[in-house]
């Protein structure tokens, strides 16, 4: 009997190769269809963004990096591909002279009237049309501005971001919904014009280069340091290299090699500098304080407008907001609180005593830069900090409340990451850290990792997304009822030197990539970019205290729900 089965061996082993393929093939498509489905968000951009009126056909696929032999997938490709697409931005016809460059001061805009009418209402929508101006006072022919948009109150201290659309032809629409009675003012900004943003374009795809770290290499009394980076450009001289790829994620990493030292003897990373001649004097001139970037436009007429109580009926735009959760703001400030629209309401949490009841029996897990340090900072004030000895600004960091079963933790994530000094032991990527926790409803992770990527090609930071998305899909499959909160990027104090590495334009870039990665993957959504673009303080890398506050009751009305 065993001899003749022996006969069909091959036969049956066939059977089951065949099935095999059949099933990988079912399982590749639909994860390609899986793949569809998300991406359809990305024809949708964030209220608080500039949409473009068209920006036809997807571009071709090319991997910018420098890193030329992390070739993505196919399918990794095709999402690189509709994300690029996404994330377009219109370019000026050609160079120009800088007094035929966008100037704020000339630039004006004008509140249109509602539907005919000089009456506005809770419920409805404001529109703001914008001209754009050269610096000889004349009507500039194309778009590609980067402006952003604010309408706010005050008297009541209110605010919401607006929608900027760019109609590519030099004039601009800027889009608020009406969401409380009483006075309301139009804030329109010009963060840099669109010949500026070429220029950062340019530096982004050309020059990553021109934001670099070092490390430090130990053995005995001998020490050397050396240039260290995701991928070295071609250009530099064939030196001999430390490759640190990780292992598990296939991020890369390289440091020139010591010329004494061996590469295993590297003790730390730090930041090591950024490039500051990589542009023209000409190009200078468009990254001006105070003369081109985030100047205030000017309104042809009034600013404001007096909002008069609500329509009645279910078709004003506060139904509307609610079904159409891509073309409205995330929320708003009324009386100095953030309202959050499509889903929980933030709660307030004013005292030591409701943190507390809200964190119990809870273990949170914090991973990103310094905007991630802050919260874990804020609630160091009802978690007392257990001292690691760690370094003041890389961490890592541990908070400890025993009686009420409570422990937050902080880490850096990997580089890049531009801190003063991490040791080597301590460089960890989040989707790593990610597949070491268990999950489940008692578990909290909270990711932000934005502004060190600012200065790298937009592939960087889409292949990290990437590896993180993975991570949480196994941590939601194996810990289900985990809650998983993300921190978008937020605007920043700007000048020259900033604006060429870590402009608001490179954060805008990122957030939206972010958004569109993580859409429906059931994660909670902390609007930094709405919070502090509504809001009246400066902005700030580190948003300011009351800021702070206000996301983290958003942030604890999620951990006291689940």
């Amino acid at each position: 009997m065993c001899r003749h089965l022996s006969k069909f061996a091959p036969i049956f082993l066939l059977i089951a190769l065949s099935g095999l393929l059949f099933l990988l093939r079912n399982i590749l498509t639909l994860e390609n269809l899986s793949f569809y489905t998300r991406s359809k968000p990305l024809q949708l951009l964030n209220s608080s963004h500039t949409d473009v009126a068209q920006m036809g056909p997807l571009p071709p696929y090319r991997n910018l990096t420098f890193c030329s032999h992390l070739e993505p997938t196919p399918d990794e490709a095709l999402e690189d591909r509709y994300l690029l697409n996404a994330i377009t931005w219109p370019k000026p016809p050609a160079p120009v002279p800088f007094n035929q460059t966008s100037d704020p001061v000339h630039s004006l805009f004008a509140i249109l009237p509602s539907e005919g009418r000089r009456e506005w209402r809770v419920g409805d929508q404001l529109e703001a049309l914008v001209q754009m101006h050269d610096f000889q006072g004349r009507p500039k022919p194309y778009g590609g501005d980067f402006l952003v948009a604010r309408l706010h109150s005050p008297e009541l201290e209110a605010g919401v971001a607006g929608r900027v659309v760019d109609h590519l032809n030099g004039s601009y629409s800027a889009l608020f919904p009406l969401l409380w009675g009483g006075p309301a003012r139009v804030e329109i900004t010009m963060v840099h014009s669109s010949e500026a943003v070429a220029v950062l374009q340019r530096l982004r795809e050309q020059r990553p280069d021109r934001f670099f770290f070092q490390s430090l290499f130990r053995s005995g009394k001998l020490s050397e340091t050396t240039i260290c980076n995701m991928c070295l450009p071609p250009n530099v001289p064939q030196e001999p290299l430390c490759n640190y790829t990780d292992l598990h994620t296939g991020e890369p990493w390289y440091c020139l090699k010591p010329k004494l030292l061996g590469c295993g003897s590297r003790i730390n990373h730090f930041k090591g500098g950024y490039k500051t001649d990589l542009i023209t004097n000409k190009e200078a001139l468009l990254f001006q304080s105070r003369v081109n970037i985030k100047v205030v436009l000017h309104a042809s007429g009034p600013d404001g407008i007096n909002v008069l109580p609500k329509k009645t009926g279910p078709q004003s735009l506060l139904h509307l907001m609610e079904e159409v959760a891509y073309d409205s703001p995330s929320g708003y400030y009324y009386h100095g609180s953030w309202r959050s629209f499509g889903g929980t309401p933030a709660r307030q949490f004013s005292d030591s005593s409701s943190v507390t009841r809200c964190l119990t029996g809870k273990v949170i897990h914090m991973y990103g830069d310094s905007t991630t340090r802050q919260w874990f900072s804020y609630l160091t004030a009802f978690v007392p900090e257990f001292n690691l000895r760690s370094p003041e600004q890389a961490g890592p960091f541990m908070a400890v409340d025993s009686k009420h079963n409570i422990l937050l933790k902080y880490r850096c994530h990997g580089p890049p990451i531009g801190f003063s000094t991490v040791s080597t032991s301590e460089l960890r990527y989040v989707a790593n850290e990610l597949d070491r926790l268990p999950g489940g409803p008692h578990t909290v992770v909270v990711l932000s990792l934005w502004a060190h990527f600012s200065p790298f090609p937009v592939e960087v930071y889409i292949r990290r997304m990437r590896h993180i998305r993975r991570a949480l899909v196994r941590l939601l499959d194996r810990g289900p009822g985990t809650l998983v909160v993300i921190r978008s990027a937020n605007l920043r104090a700007l000048d020259r030197d900033v604006s060429l590495n870590h402009s608001d334009w490179f954060s805008l870039q990122l957030d939206r990539v972010l958004r569109t990665m993580f859409t429906g993957l059931g994660v909670v959504f902390v609007d930094a970019w709405e919070m502090t673009l509504a809001h009246h303080l400066p902005h700030d890398v580190h948003p300011p205290p009351a800021i702070i506050k206000n996301m983290m009751d958003l942030i604890l009305s999620h951990v006291c729900k689940s």
